[in-house]
Parts: structure tokens; C-alpha cells; sequence
């Protein structure tokens, strides 16, 4: 079978079923798990599908919700941990906030909050936050993304690099059980790790479902977070990563 063929036939049964393991595609085609690996390099680098530990995914089920469901989406949990995060915040400060619809419960949570500098990349924050009292608004400049109201790409991380602010506040969309925090997006990853690093306090708030999804593009590890707020006790392997790293977990339930 030549590779354009093998190829096409990956699509399609990777289509058909939302996501397919490299072993099985090894044992399906009669190749190796190292040929398919690189089959499915080749496939995700020109867009046609999505591979994250040893999994190909079609690439609809990983690409972002849209942004209206995603916001429904564990709303409650989401208002929770925003509430909680925006308790670690005191008044009198600045606070870098990324894209995400955890971030934005934080920014509602924050509207009471005085004397308060908020930079974000995220134009719902701001616009949730706009006359709210005792505010400086920032809104990184860059390129939006339409669908969500992300400012992203080189100008947002070269923006951002301007500043230095007492918090970031990031969310992500996956958590791997060893510690890893992750997302799909290489600029929507620039810009968080742009945040995280011209801050001096790093808060991470995503729910427990992030356990669930797998994404490729490494934002950082749990060590390098100061606080991670979420809605549930993680996985026993994430939580000694935590620990190692001296990372707090705040949960509803309070600090593990």
C-alpha cells in the first residue's frame, strides 16, 4: 500500500470513530507503531487531524467548542473556581488573565475588586469588567480570533512582555495526570506562557473534566503553578506533582 493510500484509509477510520490508538493502526495496516507516528506527524502537521499520546482524534473533536456550549459546559464548577481563584487576589494589584471561559468566571468574580490593574488577551474579560469601579483595563493588541474573542499570535506575546503583574490567572484545556498542563493551540500557548512568565504569583483554574481530554501542546508543568483552584480532588499522580512542586490545590472543599 503506498502512503497517500494509507494515508486517506487513516482519515477515514479515524473519522469514523473520533479517535484511533497508534497499536491499533499498527495491527490494522501490518506496519509499525514507528511508521504510523509518523504517518500521523504528517497528517496533524497539515491540519487534517490531531495526535496526543499515542492517539490520533479527528480533528473536530479536539478543535474548540463552540464557545457558547463551552461556556455552559460545567458552569456551575467554572463559577465556583472562579470564585475561589478570585479570593487569592487582593485589591491594589495588577492581574494578567488568558483566553478561556474558567478566566472569564474569574474576571466576574473579580468585578467588586478595587484599585485593580486587569490585562487579558481576552475580550469577553474585558468587556465583562468595563464599568465596573476602580479598574484599569488592558486589552493585548494583536489578532482576534472571531469565534471566542482571542487576541493571540507574536504582537499579543510581544505585548504582554511589557508588563509585570502580581498574578496571571491561566486556564487550559487538558491536564495529564503526571502534571502536565496543556492546550491545542501554539499561539493560544504562547500567549499563556508570555502571562505566566511576567508574572510573580501563577494561578491555574480548570475543572476536573481537563483529566479527560487530551491536547498536544505543552503549556507547562503543575511545579511551575503557585495555586491550582479547581472543583475536585486530582488524580493521586497529579496531586504528588503538586506536591513536589509545592503547587497548593484549592478545591471547594478546601486545600489539599
Amino acid at each position: 500500500m503506498s502512503v497517500a493510500k494509507r494515508h486517506d484509509e487513516i482519515l477515514q477510520l479515524v473519522r469514523a470513530r473520533d479517535r484511533m490508538e497508534v497499536e491499533d493502526l499498527a495491527i490494522h495496516f501490518g506496519v509499525t507503531t514507528q511508521t504510523i507516528r509518523h504517518d500521523l506527524r504528517d497528517l496533524d502537521q497539515r491540519g487534517l487531524l490531531k495526535r496526543a499520546h499515542g492517539v490520533a482524534h479527528r480533528l473536530d473533536t479536539v478543535t474548540t467548542r463552540d464557545y457558547t456550549a463551552r461556556r455552559v459546559h460545567r458552569g456551575a464548577e467554572k463559577q465556583e473556581i472562579g470564585r475561589l481563584a478570585a479570593g487569592l487576589v487582593p485589591n491594589a494589584c495588577a492581574v494578567m488573565l488568558n483566553i478561556g471561559t474558567t478566566t472569564e468566571q474569574v474576571a466576574m468574580a473579580l468585578q467588586h475588586h478595587e484599585d485593580l490593574m486587569v490585562i487579558s488577551n481576552n475580550i469577553n474579560i474585558i468587556t465583562q469588567l468595563s464599568g465596573s469601579p476602580s479598574k484599569t483595563l488592558v486589552l493585548a493588541g494583536g489578532r482576534v480570533r472571531q469565534c471566542d474573542g482571542a487576541v493571540i499570535g507574536e504582537d499579543a506575546v510581544a505585548f504582554i512582555s511589557r508588563y509585570k503583574v502580581d498574578f496571571a490567572i491561566i486556564g487550559c484545556s487538558s491536564l495529564d495526570a503526571d502534571g502536565t498542563v496543556l492546550d491545542f493551540d501554539m499561539q493560544e500557548v504562547s500567549v499563556a506562557r508570555a502571562i505566566l512568565r511576567n508574572s510573580r504569583q501563577k494561578i491555574l483554574v480548570a475543572d476536573s473534566s481537563k483529566f479527560e481530554v487530551d491536547a498536544p501542546v505543552r503549556i507547562c508543568d503543575i511545579a511551575e503553578i503557585d495555586h491550582f483552584v479547581t472543583n475536585a480532588p486530582p488524580p493521586d499522580n497529579f496531586l504528588r506533582a503538586a506536591r513536589q512542586g509545592e503547587t497548593r490545590i484549592i478545591t471547594p472543599e478546601g486545600m489539599l
